[in-house]
């Protein structure tokens, strides 16, 4: 087989297509889990804590020689310095946990809705099965038919 072919066959399969689409929708739903933190979780906790913005929190390690500029750590990573930015890490942090929770929260609606569904199922197969009339055994249906001939042949 041809790599091309082998390729177009690769690409064809919905496994395939599936994956992209995945990717695509994880790609958005990390954007909205970052809105998520950056924008209504980080605010709560930092009013809690005091300070709105986690990625402020940081400890300059060293800095560049000459450096007069804001201490932000923004700009102290653009100039260079060498900055402990555990805040960095606790934003990251929060945002995994909610990501985590979030499809956490998902995978288990679609494990209770897939769950319904089998027993819904199940149910209409025992209502089907107990409404059809069960099928006469052979042995049965075999004298059925030699007592019919037997009223054919005394006629």
């Amino acid at each position: 087989m041809s790599f091309v072919k082998e390729f177009q066959t690769f690409i064809s399969k919905g496994n395939v297509v599936d994956m992209a689409v995945g990717v695509i929708v994880g790609g958005a739903f990390n954007q909205v889990v970052g809105s998520l933190v950056k924008d209504i979780f980080n605010p709560l906790i930092g009013a809690i804590v005091g300070k709105p913005n986690f990625t402020d929190l940081f400890l300059v390690l060293q800095t560049p020689p000459d450096y007069a500029g804001p201490y932000t750590y923004e700009a102290l990573t653009k100039a260079g310095a060498t900055v402990f930015g555990y805040g960095a890490f606790l934003t990251a942090l929060v945002q995994f946990l909610i990501l985590a929770l979030v499809v956490f929260w998902i995978v288990k609606c679609m494990n209770t809705l897939r769950e319904a569904a089998e027993k819904r199922a199940a149910k209409e197969k025992e209502a089907e099965a107990a409404a059809a009339p069960a099928p006469t055994p052979e042995d049965i249906q075999l004298l059925r038919e030699i007592r019919d001939l037997m009223k054919e042949t005394k006629k």
